[in-house]
Formats: C-alpha cells, structure tokens, sequence
C-alpha cells in the first residue's frame, strides 16, 4: 500500500500512529520534497509545528530502519514563486501530483485537501479529528490535584505552583533536570493532540512561541531565539466558583441584570480576575441571556453554549465588528490591555450591548490611568458603572462612578482653588467614600485620590489628645519635585518662587508678575525645559492669585536664629539670602555643612557673606539650614 501523507498528517503524527496501530501493513511511504520545504520553513521561523513534522519524518526513518515500512522521498524543491503562491495552495498542489504520479493513496487531515484530492480522481483517506479515548499526555504525569501550573525548562529542575490563591508556593518537582529531547517529546505531542482533540486548538504561532489550548490546559511552548533555551509552561484552573460564593455576590447581579451597564473586573496578575469573570459570564448564561466572550488568548473556562471568540485576522476590531451583527446581550472581553481593547469596550457598551471587562492594576487609579487618554472622562460613567476589586480569589471592593458639576476635594485639601467644573468620582460603594476624583485642570486631566483606595492603605489613627489632624498627608515625593521646580525656576526669577504639587504630573507655580515673562522665555523656551527636565506639567500663575498674606510673609522673611550648636547665622528676604559671621568681616572663608566643605566665599566688611536668593547654593544652603545641618565658616590662610 503506498501513501503520500500531506503536511496536515506529518505534523499532527497520524502516520507513524496508524502502522503503530496495524492499520497499515507493510506501507510504502511517499514523502514529496514539497513538505520538506514547508516543514523546513515552518522550523526556519521558529514554529513548533516545524519542529514536530520534522520529528515525525525521523520517526519514519527509523521505522524504516526496523523493516516496518519503505520509506521514499521524490519530488524537487518548490520554486520561489511557488513558496510565494504557498497560501493559494501551491503546495498543497504539488503534493497531490505526487499522488497522481506514483498511484498512491493521499492521507491527509484537512477537509478542504482531501475535498479537492477527491475531485482530482485521486484515493483519499481523511483522518477526523478523534473524537474520545484519548490516552493522558506526558505533561499531564507532572500535575496533581493541587497543581495550578507546571515550568519546564532546559537544564533547570522542574517545578510547579501549587495550593490555593491565598496560599501558592512553588515546589520541585524532581532533582534530575529536563532535557530539550523531552521538552521535544512533550511539544510534539501536545501538538499532535491539538491538532487532534476537537477541545484544542493552537491559540498563537509565532516565532520561538506557540500557545495551545487542550480543553481547560493552557500550555506556552517557547525556543530560541525568543527564549533563551526551550521551555513548556502549562496552567490549568483548579477552582470552579459560582458567582453566589462570592461575598456581594447579590450587589453585582443586581447591577449586571439591571441596567446592563459597563462593569470592570480589576486587580493584580494571579488574584482569579478571569474566575470571577467566568463566573458572571455562566449566572447571566444560565439566566436566558445570550453570552459571547472575547479573548486572546481563549483560557476563560465556559460552557458549550457561552460561544468564545478570539481576534479575528488578528484584530479584536473586526472581532467587535462582528459582535455587532450577532447582538449579543452581554460580552465578556478578557485582559483588556491595548489602546484599541478600551476604544472597543467603549464603544461596544455604549451601543447598547452589556460589557464585562478584565484588567490587570494593582489599585483602583492604575486601573483609571489606563483608561484615561483611551476613554475622555467625561464618558467614563457611562461606560462603567462600577469597578470591582479582587485580591486572593475575593472581592475586596466594589466601585461606583458618579458625574457631577462640582470642585474637587482633593484639590481644594492642597490649597488650590477653582471653579467648579465637570467632575468624574469614584466611590466606594459600601458607604459611599470618595476614592479617586478626575477632572480638567489647566488642559489636562489629571486624576487625584480622594481617600484610601483599600485596605493596604491603613486609616488614620485617632489623634492624641483629641486633637484633630490638620492637613491631608503630603506625598514625599511631592515635596522634591516642588524643590527641584523651585530651584530650576529660580535660574530665571528675582523674587519668591512657590510650588504647589497639583498630582503626580502637574504642579502650579506661582511668581511675581514681572517674573513671568523670564520664566516663561521666548516661545515657552524655558518653561518647556524645565517640563522636559523634571517630567512634571507646569502651571505659572501670578502670586497675586495666593492673597497678600503669603507675600508679605515673603518680603520680610525673619532672620532664622542660629542654636549655640551653629557658627552661623541666616537671614533671608526677598531676593538675597545673608550668612552672618561678623568675626570674619573682610576674609575669605571656606563654608561647610559639618565636615562636607560646600563653597567659598568674600566676608563683607559688615560681617556678611551675601548670596541672590534664586541662586543653587542660596537654596541649598536654606534646605540644609531647615534641616537642622551645622553651618560654620573656617578662614582660608
């Protein structure tokens, strides 16, 4: 019996399956130089199924060695325009002539070729995909019941995660190290059972990395040059939870059901996000609602008739195009992640269809800041209605957002002032506490906390005595920005420069009007540098806009008294800065802060050094007197 085998069967293994199994007796094998090239190709770029076809043929050639079969190779190269018309079925074409030419029976796993090998007049045997008794794979000898996901790698011991969210550790699995012969022995075959198993299917094939789906198993193949040594990482859900085991379980369905309105599932990588969404996914499934997720890749765990759908051509937009046509009532879109996946959800939610969405933050404004810039803010609350936060396989909060016409707390708490304006708020929804506000302030929009975001953040203490707090806790960070600010405006400004921390992002300045123009700088010259330099937006505006009381606070700074400890006394105003050291008057004198010598400098005859205010070392020597450093002065010989 002679067979010509196409790629289909080579890769998947179906042929050294069926004379393991006695199907054939004494074959004769006729392998085309046309699979070699496409085999080869597929290796050349680093795709697994190379790889295993490849393995297979050298299982051939060993069959034949043992006497099992005859084993031939015919044919020539494919040409390069004949690789180039490869995806109109050149090859494919090319293999089939080998059939006709040597009377054989052409086996192939591909409907589509053994339709057109039958419309050639050839002998065709179509493989289906197998239905049952399928044996465990090898991997499948490295999991237990309490295993979540197993690492396999080259020269390196494997080892697993296992437990539960809230208790994972990774453990060894055995001393010895894997070998890249048994790394290729496994890929070959979770590629042949995805190409067989009507639950699998290779969800992404690229250079160096192939994912494929077998039933719940996930399982990354990675090589060279995309990993630095072969590697097999396989996960597997080991939790299937109803959404009524969820605290606040009745909450969500209430707003899921209700209003079908945007709701976001966020939290860190690992926290069972995408079991939560799973979960919402089979409560509205089993509640008569027509359910479609997207994902890429498709891991969500769902019944047959919850239908996933991954990107189409390689672009979750013609996947939304499509929903559009199929109207479901409720969409699932995993691991939101790209600036087009939030422009989709949006626009999917706001045309009528209920959204359920995953994103990987860490708390509720990373979440926020990613959709800022994708989604204008005004909108956001009526794309999602509310955010949920899961940590360890729970939910730990629940979100609202709100829309109103108002000033923003956390804004007004810094000392800033502004009208009211459009206003997005975030609160939590057990008793309604301010969590994040967003609003428009000086062209950008800038997202600020209004509270704790969760429990890590701890509340504040009760105060001593009774007596309350005064003023909102000022990040640190904040307080060096406004220094570095100060000091780089200073380069080009006579009086006062004060800064006001707006955000992470944006800080307003105010200088004297005259100021203005030199720190601005022809064309926004200066300005723009000092942004470039600091990474933080800058807002200049008139000291008139913070009253009188500040300013005059300013003008006649009182002269900051030295403690027996200091050699020197500091007196500031307005535009100069004075150390005192009358004992020197008309000496040359070396400054030091302790033992770190700092500059040197003229004593004036009236026993001061004098310095411009917005001079670096007039600022570093305020910092470092406020600090409570030891400045003295010692006279160079």
């Amino acid at each position: 019996m002679k067979l010509v085998p196409d790629t289909s069967v080579v890769i998947d293994g179906r042929i050294t399956t069926m004379i393991h199994n006695g199907e054939c007796k004494n074959p004769t094998i006729i392998i085309p130089e046309a699979v070699f090239a496409e085999l080869e190709a597929q290796a050349n770029h680093g795709r697994e199924i190379g790889f295993s076809g490849l393995t297979e043929i050298q299982e051939l050639c060993r069959m034949r060695d043992e006497g099992l079969l005859e084993l031939k190779f015919v044919g020539e190269r494919p040409r390069l325009d004949q690789v180039k018309l490869s995806s109109g079925g050149e090859i494919d074409a090319m293999i089939r002539n080998a059939a006709i030419e040597y009377d054989a029976t052409f086996v192939t796993s591909d409907v589509v070729q053994a339709e057109v090998a039958r419309a050639r007049g050839l002998e065709v045997i179509y493989l289906k995909p197998q239905q049952e008794n399928f044996t465990p794979l090898l991997i499948d000898n490295f999991f237990d019941e309490n295993t979540i996901a197993v690492y396999l790698k080259e020269r390196v011991s494997p080892y697993a995660k296992k437990g539960r969210l809230k208790e994972m550790r990774l453990v060894p699995i055995r001393d010895a190290p894997m070998s890249e012969y048994e790394l290729r022995r496994l890929a070959q075959e979770i590629l042949e059972r995805a190409k067989r198993d009507p639950d699998g299917f290779i969800e992404i094939e690229k250079r160096g990395v192939t994912v494929v789906q077998i039933g719940s198993l996930r399982i990354s193949i990675t090589r060279r040059p995309f990993s630095d040594g072969m590697e097999i990482s396989a996960v597997r859900p080991i939790a299937h939870v109803s959404l009524d085991d969820y605290d606040r379980a009745e909450e969500i369905k209430q707003g899921l059901v209700s209003d079908r309105c945007g709701t976001l599932i966020i939290g860190p990588p690992g926290s069972g996000k995408s079991t939560l969404a799973q979960s919402i996914a089979i409560f509205l499934a089993d509640r008569d609602f027509v359910v479609k997720t997207m994902e890429a890749p498709r891991d969500l765990q769902v019944p047959d008739h919850i239908t996933q759908y991954t990107s189409l051509e390689g672009s979750m937009e013609a996947t939304a195009d499509l929903l559009m046509l199929v109207r479901p009532d409720f969409v699932v879109f995993d691991e939101i992640r790209k600036a087009e996946d939030f422009s989709i959800f949006a626009d999917l939610q706001l045309s009528g269809i209920g959204m359920v969405g995953v994103i990987h933050a860490q708390r509720v404004q990373d979440a926020v800041q990613r959709l800022i810039g994708r989604i204008d803010y005004c909108l956001l609350p009526q794309v999602i209605s509310s955010i949920i936060f899961v940590s360890d396989g729970e939910i730990e909060q629940v979100f609202t957002i709100d829309f109103s016409i108002d000033r923003p707390t956390g804004l007004t708490d810094l000392g800033v002032e502004m009208p009211p304006s459009p206003l997005v708020t975030i609160s939590n929804s057990a008793d309604g506490t301010p969590v994040v506000e967003i609003f428009r302030f000086s062209g950008e929009t800038i997202v600020i906390s209004a509270g704790p975001t969760n429990s890590e953040e701890p509340a504040l203490e009760e105060p001593e005595n009774n007596i309350a707090p005064s003023q909102p806790q000022i990040p640190p960070h904040w307080k060096v920005i406004e220094k570095e600010i100060q000091k780089e405006i200073g380069r080009f400004t006579e009086g006062f420069v004060d800064v006001r921390m707006i955000s992470d992002t944006k800080a307003t300045v105010f200088i004297d009007d005259q100021d203005i123009p030199a720190a601005i700088g022809k064309g926004g010259k200066n300005i723009s540098g000092i942004v470039n330099k600091v990474g933080v937006g800058i807002d200049i505006r008139s000291r008139s806009e913070l009253g009188h009381a500040d300013e005059d606070i300013v003008e006649e700074m009182p002269l900051k008294s030295a403690s027996s400890e200091r050699s020197i006394q500091i007196r500031t105003d307005k535009k100069q800065l004075a150390l005192l050291c009358p004992e020197h008057g008309g000496k040359i004198v070396d400054v030091f802060s302790g033992k770190e010598y700092l500059f040197t400098g003229t004593v004036e005859e009236s026993g001061e050094i004098l310095l411009a205010r917005n001079n670096s070392i007039a600022q570093e020597m305020i910092r470092r007197f406020e600090e409570g450093e030891d400045i003295k002065v010692r006279p160079v010989d």
